[in-house]
């Protein structure tokens, strides 16, 4: 019987205001990129329900965890810290992240304990040279008959983001849920000084200002000085077809006690015409996405997808089409930068910078990995988002910005304004204000004593928590940051929406908001990004 599952889920309310979705998400997840580390996997291919923001629980397959994995990342690498809640169940779609390093023998053994009647199943590791033993033979690799298990080995040879996923009846298996990723770090991974340029250096001594620890699986994606980063996220896109589904979990149920490969037994599900309902990243659609990582109400969808930054910094985007469409992935506020594409890593002839192009959308083709750089500074809003103004009596409305050879304020890295854009310092928001801050900015900003603000609007078009305060005094008219989503002490960033710009599949099933949707948050120095969870 398909069970009913009640569960806790933060419905976060959707604004777009004109300028900048501007945001408090004080309560919510972060991502960083969990996994479990190696160099030897033990899998189960299993059934389970996923969860969906509507309260359908979708029956499913994946990848989990056959016993206690060899431990867990981040927290292994040297100056990590783990995050809070790990497990590994059974299933959980996706699978498991299979984090290794470079030159690493790595050995994954499945065990496969699906249903008789869905047959034989499998793992493909494309960008690696397989050997499988065990098992039975398959059209593309050896593989795993019910109730028994086959061994795949290989070397992890070059560093980089790569998908795994099942070889077998991919229309249905993958469809099911049965894919994951594997990501190989550098073993000589490029860090401080040694990057092409200091912002990694600095940015260090940034977070030990500040004290905020670190969660990167590593200093850089390759062996390489142009792939230095700050910090990171894996994303996952696919997408559900719940009458596929239905389907399976009928077959299935009427085959129970069937001896795998005899007569009647095998499935016969219809996977075309191919009609999507559910569209999801790292396994759960929005809000469920922003969710705490390892969250009870998800049992079997373990990874969030809730990235948060600091202006300024190199944040690694990790991108998987699991699926089988393409999403046009569009991250708001910046273009993102390719190093590479499954694991190939994209410079010029010489060797001597990036060559990857920079894209608007991250439109993820199914079964291609991509790496790439985001980073956000606010150069371009034309007004100081900081909150300066040479009239306030607070000192850190009165803070200096000195431009380097690219106009940003990077002397100083432990300052509260570090990175600021010098050419908007000292800029007006308002053209016609009442209050501290001069006039000519670029807008005009609503009378907060009519203007009606949803509870998760931050209620200010600064970044920091106090950086209203600072702007225009107590009395100023920009909205208020005390609403009930944002304490005047609290977190206060630019809350980017990044979403698909297929406008169906920022819906669950047809509902609106929803489906490939989450928001980038970019959080003023003196808040603590804290991704435990």
């Amino acid at each position: 019987m398909k069970p009913i599952m009640k569960y806790a889920v933060s419905k976060t309310r959707l604004l777009l205001p004109l300028m900048v979705a501007v945001a408090s998400l004080g309560a919510t997840a972060h991502a960083a990129a969990p996994g479990i580390t190696g160099p030897t996997f033990n899998l189960t291919a299993q059934p389970a329900y996923m969860t969906q923001p509507d309260g359908q629980a979708v029956y499913s397959w994946g990848y989990g965890c056959n016993g206690a994995p060899s431990g867990f990342a981040p927290g292994t690498a040297p100056n990590t810290k783990a995050i809070t809640g790990e497990t590994c169940p059974g299933m959980q779609v996706p699978g498991p992240t299979l984090i290794v390093t470079e030159g690493q023998a790595v050995t994954v053994n499945l065990t496969n304990n699906l249903p008789a009647a869905a047959g034989d199943t499998s793992i493909l590791f494309p960008g690696f040279k397989v050997t499988a033993t065990g098992g039975v033979p398959g059209l593309l690799t050896q593989e795993a008959a019910p109730g028994s298990t086959v061994t795949y080995t290989f070397t992890a040879t070059s560093p980089g983001t790569r998908a795994y996923y099942s070889g077998t009846q991919g229309d249905l298996q993958v469809e099911m849920g049965l894919y994951g990723a594997i990501i190989v770090l550098p073993a000589t991974p490029v860090q401080g000084t040694a990057c092409t340029n200091d912002l990694q250096d600095k940015n260090n001594t940034a977070r030990g200002h500040w004290t905020e620890n670190d969660y990167r699986l590593s200093t850089s994606a390759y062996n390489d000085s142009h792939t230095c980063y700050d910090r990171e996220y894996l994303f996952q896109f696919s997408e559900i077809d719940p009458s596929i589904h239905i389907q399976a979990e009928a077959q299935v149920a009427a085959r129970t006690g069937c001896v795998a490969g005899a007569a009647g037994c095998s499935l016969n599900v219809a996977t075309e015409p191919y009609h999507p309902a559910y569209f999801m990243i790292n396994g759960r659609s929005m809000p469920d996405d922003m969710d705490p990582n390892y969250a009870v109400q998800y049992p079997h969808q373990p990874y969030n997808g809730n990235p948060h930054m600091h202006p300024g910094e190199q944040v690694l985007l990790r991108i998987i089409g699991q699926g089988r469409w393409q999403h046009p992935f569009h991250e708001h506020a910046n273009h993102v930068r390719i190093l590479a594409r499954d694991g190939n890593l994209i410079l010029t002839p010489d060797k001597s910078g990036l060559a990857g192009p920079a894209l608007f959308t991250t439109t993820t083709t199914p079964g291609l990995a991509m790496d790439g750089i985001f980073y956000y500074t606010g150069r371009g809003l034309n007004w100081d988002m900081y909150g300066h103004n040479p009239g306030s009596s607070d000192t850190t409305a009165k803070l200096p910005c000195t431009p380097d050879g690219n106009g940003y304020n990077t002397g100083d890295p432990t300052a509260l304004n570090y990175y600021e854009w010098c050419q908007d310092h000292n800029k007006p928001l308002e053209a016609h204000p009442v209050g501290d801050v001069a006039g000519g900015g670029p807008a005009t900003l609503p009378n907060p004593n009519i203007l009606v603000n949803g509870t998760w609007y931050g209620g200010s078009p600064y970044l920091g928590p106090n950086a209203t305060g600072r702007a225009v005094g107590p009395t100023g008219t920009t909205p208020p940051s005390g609403t009930i989503g944002n304490s005047p002490s609290g977190e206060a960033g630019f809350a980017f929406m990044w979403h698909s710009h297929n406008e169906r599949e920022i819906t669950t099933n047809n509902i609106f908001p929803g489906g490939m949707m989450m928001m980038m948050l970019v959080d003023s120095r003196e808040f603590v990004i804290d991704e435990s969870n």
